[in-house]
């Protein structure tokens, strides 16, 4: 066999004969990375032709997915049902995040399933005392310490388990493969093997992932390529909240998010979110305004949180915590400019309670309550809720689900909600007064006169 030296880039998987400054695909630099290969018969195996013949759309008949309960409420939401037989999910998150813990937990949760987790990271013992931890019934639970990929394969073959999950997918590795566990080549071709055998014998996995200092998912961008589904599991270390996102979903959708919090035995389903992201005693406090927001299906309310004082220095400060920087600036902008509120001088600092990340538009006109509430050093009042999006014109927009907003805002005991004006509301006898405004100016006005 004759050896081969090619670069592959390490975030993309572009390929290249000679050693590059910048990759001419994603434009990162630095990133290529020296790999050797052997002209083998290795990849040429898994392309099996199966002498299909091109079919009319209409002549086919569509099966639907077997799906295997997690017994989580909330894992089973983000994968859009349950966890599909032969799919092959992605797990990726920080280190010291929770993604063995929540890998683990699940498969105990699981007790009538005969399950096998495999760790290259840990030892049995090691895991037997995370296990302990943790609630659940692991009768059905087989544990396996092993790096060869090969060995776990054999031994998931014998074991035929319904649910294998692997810890994780940097420290294991292929004999066929000559380099080192953890390379770009390790993980592409793992992966690939994994991907095969899961399809083969219709056993679902889940691999483990960890997370670069970029944010994104260590390893080549062909990895998130060849499975099925991309989990998140995204949080701060010093919060107790965690969220789980679905980055890609060949069987759901990638609009939904799962909310866990944790604690000493182990990560608790967060059913009612409202409830555990809003303070109880904020009525006296400027700057605090509440936002009626929606992940997915899922309605939530949010507290959101604004601060402006004078600027230390001769440039403003603009800071965000799980708001969107530039459009936080965009909304200074407008606030400027079609509400006269002149903020050239002030700092400005935005976060949202709780540690939690929202891509929500609809909460653009609580964040200038908030922004207007410090400024001015005046609390809103004290039992409404807002929800809409701001346009660059000053224009309060339409937004998604506005029932369901307004519905979970009344379950919490508000008073009153602040909505986009002439969007149609299908709500008979709703017991929270509904407010409709089309300008963001009005909605001020409204807010000082209940205020006065």
């Amino acid at each position: 066999m004759k050896s081969q030296t090619i670069y592959v880039c390490s975030n993309c998987g572009a390929h290249s004969p000679q050693q590059l400054g910048r990759c001419p695909q994603c434009g990162e630099w630095g990133s290529y990375i020296a790999e050797t290969r052997e002209r083998s018969p290795l990849t040429e195996k898994r392309i099996v032709s199966n002498n299909s013949a091109p079919q009319l759309l209409s002549e086919i008949k569509p099966q639907t997915e077997q799906r295997i309960d997690m017994h989580n409420g909330e894992l089973n939401r983000v994968l859009g049902g349950g966890l599909v037989k032969g799919s092959l999910v992605l797990l990726g998150g920080e280190p010291g995040i929770g993604k063995s813990t929540l890998a683990l937990q699940v498969l105990m949760q699981m007790g009538e399933k005969k399950t096998l987790y495999a760790s290259g990271e840990e030892s049995l013992e090691q895991i037997k005392m995370r296990a302990e931890r943790l609630a659940g019934n692991a009768q059905n639970l087989y544990l396996l310490s092993e790096t060869s990929l090969d060995s776990i394969l054999s031994q998931a073959e014998k074991l035929q388990p319904e649910i294998v999950v692997i810890d994780s997918i940097q420290t294991i590795g292929l004999q066929e493969i000559d380099s080192t566990i953890g390379s770009l080549a390790q993980v592409r071709e793992c992966t690939a093997a994994i991907l095969k055998f899961a399809k083969t014998h219709k056993v679902p996995f889940l691999i483990v992932g960890h997370i670069n200092k970029e944010g994104s998912l260590a390893g080549p961008k062909v990895l998130e390529h060849i499975v099925d589904t991309v989990l998140l599991f995204e949080g701060d270390q010093h919060y107790m909240y965690r969220i789980v996102r679905a980055q890609k979903n060949r069987f759901g959708s990638t609009s939904e998010m799962g909310i866990y919090e944790m604690r000493q035995d182990g990560l608790r389903e967060v059913t009612n979110p409202s409830e555990l992201l809003l303070s109880q005693n904020h009525a006296d406090l400027s700057g605090i305004a509440v936002a009626a927001a929606i992940e997915g299906v899922r309605p939530f309310l949010i507290e959101v949180q604004a601060l402006v004082s004078s600027a230390t220095y001769s440039v403003p400060q603009r800071v965000s915590n799980g708001f969107d920087l530039r459009r936080l600036g965009m909304l200074l902008a407008v606030l400027e400019k079609r509400i006269g509120f002149r903020l050239p001088q002030k700092d400005v600092f935005l976060n949202i309670a709780g540690g939690i990340r929202v891509n929500d538009p609809a909460i653009d006109l609580s964040v200038l309550a908030a922004v207007l509430s410090s400024n001015m050093d005046i609390p809103l009042p004290y039992g409404t809720c807002l929800t809409g999006e701001v346009g660059l014109a000053g224009e309060i927009r339409p937004v998604a689900r506005i029932e369901q907003r307004i519905r979970e805002a009344e379950k919490l005991g508000f008073t009153q909600i602040i909505v986009p004006k002439g969007q149609k509301i299908g709500i008979d006898n709703p017991k929270i007064k509904i407010l409709q405004v089309d300008k963001v100016a009005d909605a001020f006005k409204n807010l000082l006169v209940a205020h006065k």
